[in-house]
Order: C-alpha cells, then structure tokens, then sequence
C-alpha cells in the first residue's frame, strides 16, 4: 500500500515527464475539495484515534495549570482541532487566533465557531469573538516587507500553538518552529507549539521534541471514480496544469498513477488505499538548547551507522557520543532540566535507539571487557568458574565471547554476535540458555546513571576496581538490580554490567534442510521435530528451527548445538534418531564459541544467506508451547504462506532447561514458562529500505504476531518500543511483573527521561498505606515497624519498614568520611557520632528547609511496589498534617510508640535501630510522652510488655481495617464528577454514598468500627448541616447518642450559641460572592466538659470543622473532650494544619477514605 508521500512522488514525476505546460496553483474550491475526499470515512479515523486523543493527553496538564489559555491554530481548515477536546479542557480556552488562507475554510471556521444554533459552540468561554487571519503565517522576517501575518501586534503571546494539518509549503520548517516558539507566553513557562504531520518524518535540523507520538496505521480511502480520481489526485500533487487540455491529458494519467499505487480490498472493491502514517512532535522553549548539551558532550564524528533498519529511517535531534562517566552525568541533567527525553544506542539493533528529534546517547566509546578471575576482587560472584565478566555498554556480543574465550570462560549471551546492551538488559536468548538461562540471568551487578538524580549507581556485585568514583548505592538496590535483570533499559543508563561467567564450550552444531511438498508434510515434520527431538534432548543441547520459502517451495531448517567443556558426543534423542525423521545433515561442525555465530542456518544457509549486509529486516518475538499442536503449527505454515516475500521466514528458538528453572518473579523477565521462542522476521533486500517492500513486511510481522499472540505465553520485549503497534505484544512482555515494574518506572524515571524504551503500564494508582511510626529514643519503634510488616504480609499484603533517618546517614558519611554501614548498623559506633551527626541534620536543614519533605518523598518513590510502607526515625512535629499533602493517593497514619522511661533505660542498652529523629526535645521526659505533643498521632501504642504478641494484636485490631475490602467498597461508591461545581475541579460525590444501595450502612458501620475511643464513654454526637447530618443521624442512631445539631443563624430556637463560619471549600467554588454566615447550637444541650464526637462528611479545607470546634468551645466543651470523625479527607486543601495552627491540633481527627481530588 502505498504512502500519501509515495504518491506524490509518482504524481509529480508524472507530470514533470510528460507535460511541459506551467503549472497552476489549487484553488480555494479545488483545495476544499480534495481536502473533503481526504477526510471521509477512515481519513477522519485518523484524527479520532490518534490526532484528538494524542492532543487530549498532551494539553491536559498544560491546560489545568492555567485559569484561562490563549490559542493559536496554524491551517486549522474548516474546523478547529481544539474544539474536539474535553468540555473541561475546550472551556478553558478563552482567547482564539487562527491563520487560514484558504478563504472558504475561513469562513467555515468562523461559522462553526460563532455558532447560534441549539448546539452548544466548540469553545464557548471565548472572551472575544476568534480572530481569524485570512493569510499564510509567515517567518517574522517577511514583517513589514509587504507580507504580514495579519496580527495587530507583533508582540501576541500564546499558550498553545498548533500546527493543525501538516507542515506543507513551510520551508525551512524548523524556522516556522521557532518562529511559532518565540510566540509562546513567557510566563508562566510551559506553553507549547504542537505539530501535526501526515506523511514522513520532519527534518527539524536541531531541534529538540518535549515528545513525540506516532501513528504509522493511519489510512485513506478514495472512490474508485474518474471525477474523485481526479479531484484527489491534483490536491495530492498540489496544482494543476494551466492550459486546459494539458490538463485534460494529465488528470488521465494521473488516475493510472492513483490506481495503480492504490490498495484494493476484497470488503471495499470500489474503493482505492493509500497508507497515511501521521507523526506528532511538540516543542517548548526548551527546544533550541541542544548547543548547551553539545558544548559539554562530544558529538559523533561522521555518520553513526546502526544496525536497525527502523532506526536508520529516524534522524535524531543530535547524536552524541559520552566517552566518560560524567559526560553521560551531563545528558541526564540537561534531559532532567529541559524536560525532553533521551534514546540509547549499544548495539545498534533497537528499532527506536535513534528516534525522530530526539538526542540519542551513543555508548559506543565504552567498549571495554574485563575478566576477574577468582581471588581478584570477583567477590561471591556465584559463577560456576570463579570468574567474573564486566563488559561495558558499548560492546558487542561478538566482543565479549572473543575475549572470554581466550580466557577459557564465557557468557550465555544472545546468538548475534552485533548485539549489544540492550539485548542483555532485556533478557538475552543464546544457544547456551537451555544450559545457564538467559543473558539477564547470568548479571550480578552493574554501574548505571540515574535518570531522575544523574547520580552513578553502583548496583549489586561489581568489582572494586570498576566502581566510578562518586558511585552510590541506594536504598532500593535489590528493586533495581531485579528490575534490571529483564527490563534494564527503561530504569537508567547502564555504563557496565558485571556477569557471572562459565567454562567456554566447544560446540557440535548439524543442520538439516527439509523440502516440504506442501502444508500437510509442512505440520506433519514440525510436530515430529517438537514432539520426537525437541523435547528429549538434553538441557546442554538446543534444536532450533526454520520455517521459510525458496525456489518457490517450503522448507523446514533445523539446527542442532550441543555443547560441551570435556567432550564432543551427541546426545541422540530418543526413542527416534534424527537421521530417520531428516536422513543425513547437511553439515557437520565442531566450533567455538567465535565461530559458532556463522553457523546459524540464516547467516549461509538460507536465501543465499542473510550476512553481509545484502538485507534488512523487522522481527518481533512470541513465546510458544508445543508447537506441534495443530492449532499452532497451522498458523505457524500459514504464516510463512502469506509472507510479502520469499525472504520472509519464521525462526524457532529453542527454550526450556534452566530458563524455565527461574521463578516468574525473580527478575524482571516474567516470561518463563516457554518451549520456543517464535522469531518473526520480515525480510527484503537493502535496496527497498523506505519502499512499499518494507512496508509490507514490517505489517506482516504484526500480522502474524496478533495471530499467534493469544496461543502464546509472552512476548519478548527486547525489540519492542513506541510503535502503537506494539502496545499489544508490550501487555504480555514482563508476565507478572508488569505492576511491579510499573512502579518501579515511576519511581525510577519519574519525569520519563527513557520515554523511548520498551513500554511499560503506568503505576497502578491504588491506595497506598503510609504508617509513620514515631516516638522517643528506645521506644521500639523499629522493632514494632518490623513485627506489623510481618502481620501484613501474612495477610498477603507486601509491607516495608524503611528509617527516613538513613538518608541524613548517608549524606553524613559522605561529607565526612565516616563508615556507612556502621552508622546504619552498629549502635555504639552511631552513638559516638551522634552529636556531629545531629549537627549535621541541623545544618543542612538550615540550607535545605525542605530537606524533610524531600527525604520522605524519596523514601515513598522507592517504595512504589508495596501495599504498607512503614517509615520510622521521623523527626516532624504533626508529620501527617506536614507531608499528607505530598502523597495524595496514599492514605497517611501516624503511630505513636511510647514506653516508660525505666523501659525505655533497659532497652537502651540491649537493640537500637532508631535513627537520627529519635533525638527531640522531649526525650528527658518520663512515662507518656503524649502530653508533650502539640498534636494528637492518628494511634498511640503502649509498648511497655515484652515479646510481640501486643504489637500484633494492636496491628490487627487498629491496622489491618485501613486495607480492608470494606474501605475500598465504600470508596468505590464515591463518584467522580468533572467540571463541577466548575469548570477544571474533579468533584467528589461523598454524600452520594448514601445514595448507593448499602451505602449508608456501610459507612456508618465503617465510622462505628473505624472509631479508636470508647462509645461508652461519650456522651453525643455533633453534626454540621447538611453533609453531617445524613451520617451523624445514622451513626448516632447506631450507637444510641444523642444528636447535637449545629445549623444556620435562625434555625433552632434560643438560647443558643454562634459563631462566624466562613463559606465551605465547594460554596467558595461554586459561588464567587459566597459570604460568611453565622452557625449556632443551643445552650446547653451537652453539658459542660462533656465527650462529643464530631461527624461530618469531608474535611477540606479545614474552615467548617474549625468554626464547629469554636462554637463547641464556646458552649465549655474543650477541645480535648472532642474527636473528629470525617467520612473524606482532601489533604491537598491542607485542613489538619489550619486546625493546628487555630489551635485544634491536639484534637483526634479521624477519616475513613482519603481522595487526591476537591
């Protein structure tokens, strides 16, 4: 099927050959025209599934930053792409220019735009009426020259810039780029100029995309008709001839071109396809800074020649090519501060390590191999030779099976020998995997840079010697060392991997080659080489096979490797030999590990062989069992009959043995349970790179893939990367470990620096549970966070206790030399550093005032994959009113650990564990240490008994219910409510729970049990109109208390007591002039010094509850006679610390749900 692009071509080169009549230009009805045929049917599918969505995502959180947005559109046409967006994102537009010189477009859009008719306008919030410029948009060097782009003001600022309909006639592009970036507002920052382009990728010359998106399945479909031929045909050329008659003679020839290029489908016979891939780039201010980045990092001398045909169709903003540590330091933090992305070259193999605009990150300068032999630094390597490998990221597998073998060890790495990192990293599938499992499988550390700190990171075993000065371990080594083992692309740039190795092999490799005479023989040999070889050979031998065409025939190729360290004898499968299933083979080798690559069948036994450059290709990798079954072995034949070419062949990578013997969630690499890898590969001669040819395979690839994936038990995700195509293949590549990886990207890369590598799921947004457990020194605070982890696991829940204080610990013993992990495990050693260690804290809490935010944020990110995180040594006074705010899809407890002080003396000497934040100012008092707080803990633990049996029994009877089913019913009962009670606010309906059937009784049991006081003990329940009412009726009714109701000025009868309320957080927002009102109670009907709970539905901001406390005070119930109980709790609205800052922090404020939203 032939581009849009290819058309053009071949339109134009048709007129240029035959008619030497000048050309004209369209006119404004002949460019509608042919611009109305293009957006029919599965042309406008274009921008509903890719163009409106992708600018949807794009705009949303620009969008919900700013009150009111400024647009510009550039060619929008008839319509504007901004008035298909969300109602809550289309309202915020309130000022619109637009720069259309087709004059019939024009005036559709202004139609459209001032609509008066019943239909609601696309942007009903503007301010003014559109201001539409019937003229090109011109670079601003033609102002003033006799071409003008029509503004009144040359200074106009905008938010948003589109480029609607492509960039056509613009040249050179880049300079209306930054002409458009010189016109985005200045502040506040982050305006953005979007692009929309059909056909082809844009040659930017330098600049640099924030991000881009591409759409390589977009279609057109055209009437097989003269008169739309003809329509078509000269809008896709882009003129017609002046003199009529030539004319007439090329509108002939031109319908000869269109249905010869043309795509015929049996479901639309009378219609005509043309391939229609769009792309989209967007742009910052950001976008000319490539010259700060080049100024610090070599570039690439020359062409940078890559392996991947994809890849070499891209041109990169930039390649540069680090040659030490610090260089790729410099990439990350000029990524991280410009807000843009990076790719990675190793081998050259990824189809996406160069991407469009992007600045690529060779790593070829990194090319060393080590080997350590047992004794010298390898340190418990757990490697069946003693010896360890670190190669860095710039080597080839050729390289590193080279050198090793020359020192009498290997690797088990993949079966190409250009492949480089990123083939590692991500699983690593050679003929030495049945024996010692994947290349993934054999790493034991590595040395990387971290995408969100540019720290080196130094991860599990790597020798001393190849530790980069200034590498640092963190917190979560254990989480990325496993993330890298099978998905080490998406988390940081790898400098070196440090493996385990082996003794090298000799190798005894055979090969058959199997004419089929046709399908039925085709699945008769592929069930007897599963079923008769496959699966009966030993785990040191590998079957692989071929299924391909040549000479116009079907064959079957197989491959047999054995290997061996002591000797060269092949272990037959039984019960049937291979020589009576094949006859002889067609060669017999013994090879090493170097030559062993150059016995693949595909490298000189197929086609003539495929080395040497002569093709290109596109694979994509499923993971099958038994695929002699027919229902796999039937698609697998029919899948090489409808192949494009000849060239195009299916490889069976033998699996089992030790691949298998890994457990699923061991590393990253979930796939596991797998008898072949299916390598599908899409072949054409180099030649054709960038022609239908290759077109057509890389759609077969995809094809045969979305065929076979439901029967397969994963996909390989070394190769896959943007392409929407691979989204599919991406949702069965990690198995179960997708969740955790999810979390471990966002923690890792949170601002999506790799954006480019293998696609992984975002977080899961579940609630998470934050326990913040505090208390005085030798309280036990640390060994009751480790008996409650264990109380949740064994509720199948996963749990972490973590010591924010390990941070300062670090940091400390980086300024100062002192010995890390003896301040984090010797108490005595701690202990002499204490007052220096304190000081320290002080100090840098003096130049950092927002140090302990940020130590507990990066406690929280690098806890992303579990259920309970549990957080000792915090030093915050109020900490869930200090940092609930922070974490606002994450429910936040404090538990408060208090102990005698004679308790507190014993344990002094016997455990310790508590951290740098045990130190505060009311360490010298004794027994309780609650009446010193200013502040009242969500829970308070007496840990004054020995053993843990209380520490257990308080976790299952106040803990365990904040992850309770129940919670998550209740708060799936609360709905979301967007643009109300404005435009841009997610409401939350939290009174209509009670409308949901249960809903009622449920949260009222939920309050009842949630409640950590004694009902005997209080004497009645208060409420607020109107929320309150509904669940303090019902609660009180519950429990038999008395209901204390507090109401508008004028309500209830005298005498009563009022106070002032200022208007709740949703009246402010629904009402501008909302005002303050005056609530009252009557006298007297709680006594004084009375226990009162407080219910209301939601604390938000704080005001309501806080003007219900002062009206309780002023009728003599104190604060510390009262408890709040809230249904919802927005901390993003910051009410606790309004509380403690009128003087209710002391009081006890209890929520069941909390929700990051109004």
């Amino acid at each position: 099927m032939a581009t849009l692009d290819s058309l053009k071509q071949a339109l134009r080169q048709k007129a240029k050959a035959t008619a030497s009549s000048p050309k004209q230009p369209l006119s404004d009805t002949q460019y509608s025209a042919g611009f109305d045929i293009l957006m029919r049917g599965s042309g406008w599918m274009t921008y509903q599934n890719f163009i409106i969505p992708q600018l949807s995502q794009l705009l949303a959180p620009l969008f919900n930053s700013r009150i009111h947005i400024s647009a510009l559109e550039i060619g929008p046409g008839p319509k504007s792409l901004l008035g298909y967006l969300p109602g809550r994102l289309r309202r915020k537009v309130r000022k619109y220019t637009a720069f259309e010189p087709n004059g019939l477009f024009a005036t559709r859009l202004e139609e459209w735009l001032c609509s008066t008719s019943e239909t609601e306008p696309p942007l009903l919030c503007l301010e003014n009426p559109p201001d539409i410029h019937r003229i090109p948009f011109v670079l601003q060097d033609n102002i003033g020259s006799g071409t003008s782009t029509g503004t009144s003001d040359d200074d106009e600022k905008y938010d948003i810039i589109l480029f609607c309909h492509s960039m056509y006639g613009m040249k050179p592009k880049h300079r209306f780029i930054e002409r458009a970036l010189e016109m985005l507002v200045e502040r506040p920052q982050g305006g953005m100029v979007a692009v929309f382009h059909r056909d082809g990728t844009l040659h930017l010359d330098g600049l640099v995309c924030h991000r881009t998106a591409s759409f390589p399945t977009g279609v057109v479909s055209v009437a097989n008709n003269d008169e739309v031929l003809d329509c078509f045909a000269s809008f896709v050329a882009g003129f017609i001839m002046q003199d009529v008659d030539v004319d007439k003679a090329i509108r002939v020839d031109w319908r000869k071109v269109c249905r010869a290029l043309g795509r015929r489908e049996e479901a639309h016979p009378d219609h005509l396809f043309f391939s229609s891939p769009n792309v989209m780039a967007a742009f910052t201010q950001h976008a000319t800074t490539l010259p700060e980045l080049t100024a610090q990092v070599p570039l690439v001398k020359g062409d940078r020649t890559v392996k991947n045909r994809e890849a070499r169709l891209h041109r990169p903003a930039s390649i540069v090519r680090p040659t030490e540590v610090r260089h790729v330091q410099q990439c990350v933090r000029w990524a991280l501060k410009h807000g843009v992305a990076l790719t990675i070259v190793g081998g050259g193999h990824s189809g996406h390590c160069l991407w469009p605009n992007v600045v690529s990150v060779d790593m070829g300068a990194f090319d060393q191999v080590h080997i350590l032999t047992a004794g010298k630094d390898g340190g418990d390597s757990g490697s069946d030779s003693g010896s360890l490998v670190v190669a860095e990221a710039g080597c080839k597998t050729g390289d590193i099976v080279r050198k090793t073998m020359a020192a009498g060890v290997t690797v088990p790495l993949g079966a190409r020998p250009s492949v480089g990192t990123g083939l590692w990293l991500q699983g690593g599938i050679g003929h030495l995997a049945r024996l010692h499992g994947l290349a993934c499988d054999a790493i034991v550390g590595a040395v990387m840079v971290s995408v969100d700190s540019s720290q080196v990171l130094c991860v599990g075993c790597v020798p001393s010697q190849h530790r980069p000065a200034g590498a640092v371990r963190t917190e979560n080594e254990s989480d990325l060392l496993w993330a890298i083992k099978g998905a080490g692309t998406n988390f940081g740039i790898v400098v070196s991997v440090t493996f385990k190795s082996y003794a090298a092999p000799t190798y005894l490799s055979r090969n058959w080659v199997v004419p089929l005479s046709g399908n039925l023989e085709a699945r008769l040999k592929l069930s007897d080489f599963d079923k008769l070889v496959a699966r009966n050979i030993h785990w040191n031998c590998s079957a692989d096979a071929y299924l391909y065409w040549i000479a116009g025939q079907l064959h079957l190729g197989v491959t047999m490797f054995e290997s061996s360290t002591t000797r060269l004898t092949f272990a037959t499968p039984t019960p049937t030999s291979v020589g009576a299933i094949w006859g002889l083979e067609a060669d017999f080798k013994a090879v090493d590990g170097v030559s062993l690559f150059e016995t693949e069948m595909y490298v000189s036994g197929m086609h003539g062989g495929h080395g040497g450059g002569k093709t290109s290709s596109f694979k994509r990798c499923l993971f099958l069992k038994r695929i002699g079954e027919a229902n796999i072995a039937d698609r697998l034949v029919a899948a090489v009959e409808t192949g494009p070419s000849p060239l195009c062949y299916l490889h069976l990578l033998q699996g089992g043995g030790a691949v298998g013997d890994v457990a699923g969630d061991a590393t990253a690499f979930g796939c596991r349970d797998w008898d072949f890898a299916c390598v599908i590969t899409g072949v054409w001669p180099r030649e054709q790179d960038g022609t239908e040819a290759a077109q057509s395979a890389v759609r077969w690839v995809y094809n045969v893939a979305g065929n076979l994936l439901s029967l397969s038990s994963g996909a390989y995700g070394a190769d896959l990367g943007p392409d929407p195509r691979d989204a599919a293949l991406a949702a069965k590549a990690f198995g179960p470990n997708r969740p955790r990886l999810a979390r471990l990207k966002h923690s890792l890369d949170p601002r999506n620096v790799l954006a480019y590598a293998c696609p992984l799921p975002k977080a899961p947004i579940e609630q998470k549970l934050i326990i913040l457990v505090t208390g005085e020194s030798c309280a036990g605070k640390d060994y009751c966070a480790d008996v409650w982890v264990s109380v949740f696991i064994r509720c199948s829940l996963t749990a972490r206790a973590v010591s924010i204080s390990d941070a300062i610990k670090r940091e400390y013993a980086a300024a100062t030399g002192a010995d890390l992990s003896r301040l984090l495990s010797d108490r005595a050693y701690k202990e002499q550093h204490r007052p220096a260690l304190t000081t320290f804290f002080q100090e840098q809490a003096r130049q950092r005032p927002r140090l302990p935010e940020e130590h507990f944020l990066n406690v929280v990110y690098s806890a992303v994959d579990v259920d309970v995180l549990l957080i000792t040594g915090m030093r915050d006074e109020a900490p869930v009113a200090a940092l609930s705010h922070l974490v606002l899809d994450s429910r936040l407890l404090e538990v408060h650990v208090q102990a005698s002080e004679q308790t507190r003396r014993i344990r002094r000497g016997c455990h310790g564990g508590d951290g740098v934040g045990d130190d505060n100012k009311n360490s010298n008092n004794s027994g309780s240490n609650l009446p010193a707080l200013d502040y009242h803990p969500s829970l308070i633990f007496d840990n004054d008994t020995t053993g843990n049996e209380a520490a257990k029994r308080f976790a299952e009877h106040y803990l365990l219910p904040f992850v309770h089913e129940d919670l998550q019913r209740l708060a799936s009962m609360v709905r979301q409510v967007a643009d109300f009670p404005r435009p841009g606010i997610e409401f939350r309906h939290v009174l209509g729970i009670s409308q949901q059937p249960g809903g009622l009784a449920l949260c009222t049991s939920l309050l009842q049990t949630h409640f950590t006081g004694d009902w005997a003990k209080v004497d009645a329940v208060a409420c607020c109109e109107v929320g309150g009412f509904v669940y303090a009726s019902a609660l009180a009714s519950r429990v038999d208390l008395p209901l204390v109701l507090i109401r508008e000025a004028g309500k209830l009868p005298p005498p009563i007591v009022s106070v002032i309320k200022p208007p709740s957080h949703i009246s402010s927002l629904a009402f501008n002039n909302s005002k303050e009102k005056r609530i009252e109670m009557e006298r007297d009907v709680v006594p004084r010094g009375a226990s009162v709970v407080v219910v209301d539905d939601v604390l938000s901001t704080g005001e309501t509850l806080s003007a219900v406390l002062q009206l309780l005070d002023e009728a003599s119930i104190g604060a510390e006679d009262v408890i709040v109980m809230v249904v919802a709790e927005f901390p993003v609205h910051h009410g606790r610390e309004l509380l403690r800052q009128r003087g209710f922090g002391r009081i006890n404020i209890q929520s069941l749900l909390v929700f990051g939203g109004a």
